[in-house]
Formats: C-alpha cells, sequence, structure tokens
C-alpha cells in the first residue's frame, strides 16, 4: 500500500528548508539591505564625492570616508532637536497604547461586564476606520480645546488609533491562556489587578513586547500626523528631514547621516526585542 501523497504545503516547506532555498533566500536579504548600506556609506562620505559618484565608488576608496557629516549633524539643531522631539512622541505613545490595550484586551478576554461581546466588536470595527477620515474633525476638535500643534495632541492621536489593534491582538493573545491557571490564582485569593500583574502579564510577555514594537515602528516612522498635527517650530525627525529635501543642494552632509540615524534608531529598538518579538508573532501556531 503506497503511502499518502503529502499536501503541497508540507512539500514546499521541506523544499524551503533545503540548503539551496536558504542559499537563494540569504542572497535575497543581502539584496534587500542594499539600500540601508547604500545610506550608511552615502552618510560617511564628503558632499563633493556624494555629488560626483554612486556610493558604490566608496568600496574603491574606503580611506575618503569620514565622520565629518555626523559632526555636522550634531551640530544641527534642527535635526537633534527634532529627534529629542519623535522621541516624546514615540515612547509616551508606545507606552499607552501598551498599558491601556493590555487592561483592555484582560478584560475583553476574562471578565464580564454589561455588553463586552458588543464592544468587542465595536473595537475590530474600529480597524477598518483609516486615520484620514479623523484628520479633518481631529484637527477641529484640538484647535478648540488647544492642543492642535502640540506634542500631547500627538501622542493622543497615535494612542487612540493604536488602541483598536492593540486590544484586539491581545484580547486573542490573553485568551489562550488556559483557564485552570488563572482559577488557581483565585482561589488563592488574588484579585483582579493581582491576577494581571502576576499570572497574564508574564505569560503575555512576548505579545506585548510585539505590540510594543510595532507601535514604536509605526509612529516613529509615521509623518502624516505629524506634518499636520505637530509643532511646526519642532517637528519629528521625518517632518525635519521632508523639509531638508527641499534644500537638498545645500545640505546633502546633514541629510544623509539624519536619514540614517532615524532609520538606526527603530532597527536597534527591532533587534533588541527580537527574540520576544518572534514570540509573539508565533504564539498559537503550535497549540
Amino acid at each position: 500500500m503506497s503511502a499518502p501523497r503529502r499536501p503541497l504545503a508540507s512539500r514546499l516547506a521541506t523544499r524551503l528548508a533545503s540548503g539551496a532555498a536558504q542559499v537563494f533566500l540569504i542572497a535575497v536579504a543581502l539584496f534587500w539591505l542594499l539600500p540601508t548600506v547604500g545610506l550608511l556609506l552615502s552618510s560617511l562620505r564628503s558632499p563633493a564625492d556624494i555629488s560626483s559618484s554612486g556610493w558604490w565608488k566608496a568600496a574603491t576608496a574606503p580611506a575618503r570616508l569620514t565622520l565629518d557629516n555626523y559632526t555636522s549633524l550634531l551640530a544641527d539643531e534642527t535635526i537633534t532637536g527634532s529627534l529629542l522631539s519623535t522621541v516624546l512622541i514615540t515612547v509616551p505613545a508606545t507606552v499607552l497604547v501598551v498599558v491601556i490595550g493590555s487592561l483592555a484586551g484582560y478584560a475583553f478576554a476574562w471578565m464580564d461586564f454589561p455588553g463586552r461581546d458588543w464592544w468587542f466588536l465595536a473595537v475590530v470595527g474600529l480597524l477598518v476606520v483609516p486615520v484620514q477620515v479623523a484628520l479633518v474633525p481631529v484637527s477641529k476638535l484640538f484647535g478648540r480645546i488647544g492642543l492642535f500643534e502640540t506634542t500631547l495632541g500627538v501622542v493622543l492621536f497615535h494612542t487612540a488609533f493604536g488602541l483598536p489593534f492593540a486590544i484586539f491582538l491581545l484580547r486573542n493573545f490573553f485568551a489562550e491562556i488556559p483557564r485552570e491557571l488563572l482559577e488557581a490564582a483565585r482561589l488563592d485569593g488574588a484579585g483582579e489587578i493581582r491576577l494581571f500583574a502576576r499570572v497574564v502579564l508574564p505569560l503575555g510577555g512576548p505579545a506585548i513586547a510585539s505590540l510594543g514594537i510595532f507601535q514604536f515602528l509605526w509612529v516613529w516612522n509615521d509623518m502624516l500626523i505629524a506634518l499636520i498635527f505637530a509643532d511646526s517650530g519642532s517637528p519629528p525627525v521625518t517632518v525635519a528631514l521632508q523639509q531638508q529635501v527641499r534644500q537638498f543642494g545645500n545640505n546633502i552632509d546633514v541629510l544623509a547621516p539624519g536619514a540614517f540615524v532615524s532609520m538606526l534608531i527603530p532597527l536597534a529598538v527591532f533587534f533588541a526585542f527580537q527574540r520576544q518579538f518572534v514570540s509573539g508573532v508565533m504564539a498559537g501556531a503550535v497549540k
């Protein structure tokens, strides 16, 4: 009796695990990194070299690479101030979304209250609401209450639009926690706050870390909300770099290192929490 034919997905997975496929994937990854490498080399070249030849020419003359551009970057108050503004926006917006999303996700997963399922359906419905729909009404609201062109206004906007995804993600993750663990903790006299802090949060660490990375990257790389709601006197780094592009011929020595630094920080955050991120993404794939 012949063995049953393996599913197509299983056969594809086996082939992807072969050495040739791994070499191909490594080549694709290296090709994907070319823009990053090019930006790094451009940030280490003099303005004259950048204007006269492509970044790949740096490999033929590595002695011409210099850190002078980064010295000019640190002396540029516009870029350094924009980096500080971006941190002051990104960190609070990420922390608020993680904290509020964790509490709401636990409530939707394990607490009974009137209309719980209907409220959760409303949260799921908010996932499909585009940011552009709220720009005009929120602008009018912020203008009336004095939050337009303020850091707090940008933080609140990012928090409001980050919460639906946060609640949806964490609620589904928390719902996978075995009920027996929660019941055992309740039998030991743990209240809801202690149960959340001592049982749910440690088990939900991977999902929370994944959410934090997603939210940090979204807020750090945002330009639309920052362009509209942020203070024009101290804009985030994305807006500051966009303004620098207008004068590209005069400040190329600042633009390249500024763009690389603005990309390096979220990359560092991602790699710092890479293990938790992978665990959170894969959670629930295997029971």
